[in-house]
């Protein structure tokens, strides 16, 4: 199928995204429109700047600078809720999800050493996707439970309205707060979480056992220890699992809700998604730190706006291998490419052939169709390196 003729590729993406976006409930359809053609230049310009969004926009404003000011009014409306925009888009993305387990990963990310960004991502397929995200004025990227519990009640929210109830969440040693693990298991959720070493473990009595970095390991060694508590308070019965991944004396330790073994290292591993994806926002794909909006309220919608273009080439990419036509666009015998970047490039190929880009939004659940080629794995990440030649030892402590 072919879209309409028009000039110019922002105008073309416009008329792809438009669709999904008038689906939507707006206190203005004007919004609607804007945002749409915000998206459109996000996907065609690879930099996060708004003259460059809005450059190839068709209107009636003859003057660049009316056309950037529809642009910052809409940045800065108060009434245009990201949640509210975002939320139905992911939702109707994950009703393709089925009955598998649902990986999360939680972490934050500084922007401009004066706002922190807290997310919620999907990890998929070696690539995260926003599930929900929050930018709050706050000069570290430590921040506390109750900074993180409105973001994660509308992630529980949005979770529960889709059926998807067996769900881990991931998070680095900076989230080790055990009101965030009660609240983990309120939502009948799993987690596996890095801690830090001063911690102290305790038997189920409150009878202290050791701290964590009392426990020495030889290389490749691990332990795991059952139904234990944790940190003065005792908090349990969790599971804990210890190892040294070489030779350096740098341990890992993480804490599970559930029992540990040695896949339980492979299984926190994959929180490294996320800072993929930050990594994409910020310098891979779509340059947020080029942007110079400096206010909270821009910076929310700002996001929002590379959460749906991640959305949709993420949406593509995998279109793509499910269809079998992954090798039109990524050169490589076996996947070489992120779902992300087939994504991209599958979006510049389908507009430089006059095709519709896109079409639907689906992320289906279990095992990737196309797994990354062995070329693309990287062997020198202690979390890899877990997986070989590896002595487990399952004891309590004495």
């Amino acid at each position: 199928m072919t879209t309409k003729i028009v000039f110019g590729n922002v105008p073309r993406l416009y008329q792809n995204v438009r669709p999904f976006l008038s689906a939507l409930s707006w206190n203005d359809v004007r919004n609607a429109d804007t945002c749409a053609w915000l998206v459109a230049g996000c996907l065609e310009s690879r930099i996060c700047s708004i003259p460059a969004w809005v450059s190839g926009r068709i209107s009636k404003a003859q003057f660049a600078q009316s056309r950037e000011i529809q642009a910052r009014r809409f940045l800065e409306n108060p009434k245009v809720d990201p949640f509210e925009i975002y939320a139905p888009l992911v939702f109707q993305a994950l009703r393709h999800w089925g009955e598998h387990r649902l990986v999360l990963a939680l972490d934050t990310s500084m922007l401009f050493g004066t706002f922190c960004l807290i997310r919620f991502a999907v990890t998929f397929r070696g690539r995260s996707l926003p599930l929900h995200q929050e930018v709050i004025q706050h000069e570290s990227a430590q921040v506390s439970t109750r900074q993180l519990l409105p973001v994660l009640a509308r992630v529980k929210g949005l979770l529960d309205a889709l059926g998807i109830h067996d769900v881990r969440l991931l998070a680095d040693r900076g989230f080790c707060d055990t009101e965030l693990m009660d609240w983990l298991w309120a939502c009948g959720w799993n987690d596996r979480i890095r801690i830090k070493s001063n911690l102290i473990l305790a038997d189920l009595a409150g009878q202290r056992l050791c701290k964590l970095d009392d426990i020495r390991l030889c290389p490749r060694e691990t332990r795991c220890f059952h139904n234990v508590a944790i940190t003065g308070q005792a908090f349990g019965p969790v599971h804990v699992a210890v190892a040294r991944p070489t030779d350096v004396q740098e341990q890992w330790q993480v804490v599970s809700s559930e029992p540990t073994d040695l896949e339980t290292f492979a299984e926190y591993g994959e929180r490294f998604q996320i800072e993929e994806g930050f990594l994409d926002d910020k310098s891979g794909l779509h340059g947020l730190e080029a942007s110079k909006l400096r206010d909270v309220t821009s910076l929310n919608r700002l996001v929002m706006v590379l959460a749906l273009a991640t959305l949709f080439l993420i949406t593509k990419g995998v279109q793509i291998v499910t269809e079998g036509k992954r090798r039109m666009v990524d050169a490589h015998w076996q996947r070489g490419l992120s779902y992300l970047k087939i994504g991209e490039r599958a979006m510049r190929w389908a507009l430089s052939r006059g095709l519709e880009v896109f079409t639907h939004l689906a992320l289906p659940g279990g095992p990737d169709p196309e797994p990354l080629g062995k070329r693309k794995k990287k062997c020198s990440d202690p979390i890899t390196l877990l997986e070989v030649g590896w002595t487990l030892v399952l004891r309590p402590l004495s």
